[in-house]
């Protein structure tokens, strides 16, 4: 799939007022992307971006690899010089600097619609916006309209800590001083690290805190479980398992896993702990800290600490 087609794809999740804009730049939340949304668009609660009171118009922000904006910019100026079919980008001035950006109709079931998308640049990401408008709406959220919202677009540098924190399904009341947070899913995970995205994570200690949907079937599955968990973590290879024993986590049941791993692209050498903590709904908390071996002792006093600090928002 052409990058072109791989935007247009993902704005497939996508008011009688006229379309001014309002006021003010908005970001959606923990994400590092925002715009000034047309007038009859208000933040969504089922995805990050904006919508109609009807949910007709859609509009998604969110962010990408940084490498999918270089990916698009090649292949801008790939298409520029032939005359190969389908939607061609074209370059916009935003603040955040010239992004890429595609109109084309399409039908969402029985509805003919419109669909925009733009990437532009961020520093360690890529930005992405993506605009669903059906055939009814065209009128007031016209080409030009939609067009000079995405204009509107712009970057910010970071998320506050709080506002990252807020949106997790579960307090974390200790960040044991680490020094850098980011969301790696809204909603759904967060990684606590002493290193950053430029530097990368691997290098020093991070922890990373999510949900998981999956369950074991049974508890007597649990053991299987973590260690096939432990083994999917991203990034690591050369795995040695030394440990994987149950136990109580603030009451409840859990299970800790540990392993001996290469990891990231320098092969850092480093110990991985993981902690189950399951509960009596359909998903389970997974907390994963990972040191290299040198600062491993320092470490895991710390990873303990932001453990035993989570607790439930319900």
């Amino acid at each position: 799939m052409t990058p072109v087609r791989f935007l247009s794809a993902l704005a497939l999740l996508f008011a009688t007022l006229c379309p001014a804009f309002a006021a003010d730049t908005i970001f959606p939340p923990s994400i590092r992307v925002g715009l000034t949304p047309l007038v009859g668009l208000v933040p969504a609660k089922g995805f990050e971006g904006f919508e109609t009171a009807d949910h007709s118009v859609k509009v998604v922000v969110t962010e990408l690899p940084a490498a999918a904006y270089t990916e698009v910019s090649n292949t801008f100026k790939a298409k520029a010089a032939s005359n190969s079919p389908g939607p061609k980008p074209e370059s916009i001035q935003t603040a955040a600097g010239t992004a890429y950006y595609t109109v084309e109709d399409a039908m969402n079931g029985k509805v003919k619609v419109r669909r925009y998308s733009m990437i532009l640049p961020g520093t360690t990401f890529a930005g992405y916006i993506a605009a669903q408008v059906p055939e009814d709406a065209s009128k007031i959220y016209t080409d030009d309209a939609v067009r000079k919202m995405f204009a509107s677009a712009t970057i910010r540098k970071e998320v506050p800590i709080e506002e990252q924190l807020a949106q997790m399904p579960f307090k974390i009341t200790d960040l044991a001083n680490f020094k850098n947070v980011h969301t790696l899913a809204v909603g759904s995970a967060i990684v606590l690290a002493d290193g950053n995205e430029s530097t990368g994570f691997e290098a020093a200690p991070f922890i990373v805190i999510g949900m998981m949907s999956q369950t074991p079937a049974t508890p007597g599955d649990r053991d299987r479980f973590a260690q096939e968990a432990i083994r999917s973590f991203p990034g690591v290879h050369e795995s040695r398992l030394t440990m994987s024993e149950p136990l109580r986590i603030d009451s409840t049941p859990g299970y800790e896993t540990r392993m001996d791993a290469t990891s990231g692209k320098d092969n850092t050498k480093v110990t991985v702990v993981q902690w189950l903590r399951f509960g009596s709904g359909s998903s389970v908390l997974r907390i994963v800290g990972s040191a290299p071996r040198d600062q491993w002792e320092k470490a895991f006093p710390r990873f303990r600490a932001v453990r035993d600090g989570i607790q439930s928002r319900g």
